[in-house]
């Protein structure tokens, strides 16, 4: 009898129902859109930090590069300043320890023996500076009176050298010695091997490199060609490609190789770390910083709130404006659903009296209603999921560019390619991802519960407002 009733009812009253489903579906259909597109501002912004700090890694340990003294010089490079005929080239390169202060690589052992770490690996970021060129001897030119001006001598030739000089190049890069034994953390995981392969764990001490191939391109290296690097001749075994953004460093190298070049032996300038457990790793942080002092431990959080420009933008608008927009929304649908239910009560109190007249229990008519708004709820929530996934859709096959501003500064993970940049420093770069937005099922299952929820709630208006109806009421409208 209740189906039998409520399918003639939803029937019979087909514009009205379609009305409440409608306001509630178009609450639904935005709460999915929103919570699309910040699933997708979310996955745009680990996108960015992935290319900051690698997969894999939750933290980083550094210290500060200390202020430079006073007297503190940049490096020198001598070269023989006589000229000679062959134009022999003449190059020297200095590999300076960048960004940051060196730790001792015992560093790594007490990172990763903290609580709540699984894994702690660490890296050298270096740069190098070569200068290379020639010296071209000048030519000696006398006066044309014979080396004597106003008639006078002078002891010797009169004249003046012409032409010589100096012609020389500086290539300006940058290296990160990666540990080979854990390839699983550090910069290197941020990019994908596109041609050759990565480090070997057993060539911890190995002449290879792997190149980014940002860098392989403008320098034309490929797989099978070397590098010389302050006189050590390295072979490129792989080059590597940014998932996004720019690459932690232009190459790569073994880690004792690059300590050994630097003069850093047993040294490190980043500590790669990663966590037991995400819920873990603002406490990691905290016991890292407490038991190993002087250090500064940078988080993807931390990375996060430095994050400016569009994407930082929509995703403040998505959180913040989306999420309390969404509320007032439902809120509005609920009440809408909620007050038309009860005027379509109101409108059928002769109904409803007429059958508590016939022996209807109250209960009974009240369950009658609120079965009638929890079907139009279900309904409201078929074409809210409808809508709602055409639009994240729109969204994803329109794939807005949004861009990532990273401001420069100190910390931060990563080696830092690119740029002479000072201690500590980071170069200011923009990053362009494209705007996705995820549906996920837990986004689907929050509908059907809103759907469900907004049904009860304009039942429990109607199915109020119903159990107040007296037999009385409907003899009073019957003409």
């Amino acid at each position: 009898m209740f189906f039998t009733y409520l399918r003639r009812e939803l029937r019979r009253r087909r514009k009205a129902a379609l009305v409440v489903a409608s306001g509630l579906a178009l609450g639904i259909a935005l709460v999915i859109v929103v919570n699309s597109v910040s699933s997708g501002m979310g996955k745009a912004q680990d996108e960015v930090l992935q290319s900051l700090y690698g997969l894999g890694t939750d933290m980083t340990v550094t210290k500060a590069a200390a202020p430079p003294s006073g007297g503190s010089q940049g490096p020198r490079f001598n070269f023989d300043a006589r000229g000679n005929d062959s134009k022999d080239t003449q190059s020297s390169d200095r590999v300076m320890v960048q960004g940051f202060q060196t730790l001792a690589s015992s560093t790594v052992g007490k990172v990763g023996s903290q609580s709540g770490v699984s894994g702690a690996v660490g890296g050298l970021s270096l740069r190098v500076i070569k200068i290379s060129g020639q010296f071209t001897q000048g030519q000696f030119k006398q006066d044309q009176n014979g080396g004597r001006q106003g008639g006078r001598g002078f002891g010797g030739p009169q004249g003046r050298v012409e032409g010589g000089g100096a012609n020389f190049d500086v290539n300006n890069y940058s290296v990160y010695g990666t540990d080979v034994t854990k390839p699983a953390l550090g910069p290197l995981t941020s990019s994908k091997i596109t041609s050759g392969r990565t480090f070997k764990t057993s060539e911890t001490n190995a002449a290879v490199v792997v190149a980014d191939s940002a860098y392989a391109k403008e320098k034309k290296l490929a797989v099978g060609g070397t590098v010389t690097i302050k006189g050590v001749k390295f072979t490129v075994i792989g080059i590597a490609t940014a998932d996004s953004g720019d690459s932690a460093a232009n190459l790569y190298i073994p880690l004792t190789q690059a300590q050994t070049l630097a003069d850093s032996k047993n040294k490190v300038t980043t500590i790669y770390v990663k966590a037991t457990d995400s819920q873990q790793i603002a406490a990691v942080k905290k016991t890292i910083q407490k038991n190993i002092s002087g250090t500064t431990v940078t988080t993807s959080s931390d990375l996060a709130s430095t994050v400016s420009g569009s994407l930082s933008t929509a995703s403040s608008l998505a959180t913040n404006v989306g999420k309390w927009l969404s509320i007032v929304v439902l809120v509005a649908a609920f009440l809408v659903a909620g007050l038309l239910t009860s005027s379509a009560v109101s409108r059928r109190v002769r109904e409803f009296g007429t059958l508590k007249a016939l022996g209807w229990k109250s209960g009974r008519v009240t369950r009658q209603v609120v079965g009638e708004a929890v079907v139009n709820g279900l309904v409201g929530g078929v074409l809210g999921i409808a809508l709602g996934l055409a639009g994240a859709y729109a969204v994803t096959a329109i794939s807005p560019t949004l861009q990532a501003q990273l401001g420069g500064g100190g910390g931060g993970f990563g080696g830092g390619g690119g740029g002479f940049e000072g201690p500590g420093r980071r170069a200011a770069r923009t990053l362009e991802v494209a705007l996705t937005a995820p549906v996920s099922a837990t986004t689907i299952a929050l509908a059907v519960a809103l759907a469900v929820a907004g049904g009860l709630i304009a039942g429990a208006f109607g199915g109020w407002r119903a159990s107040r109806l007296r037999p009385a009421d409907a003899l009073r409208r019957v003409e």
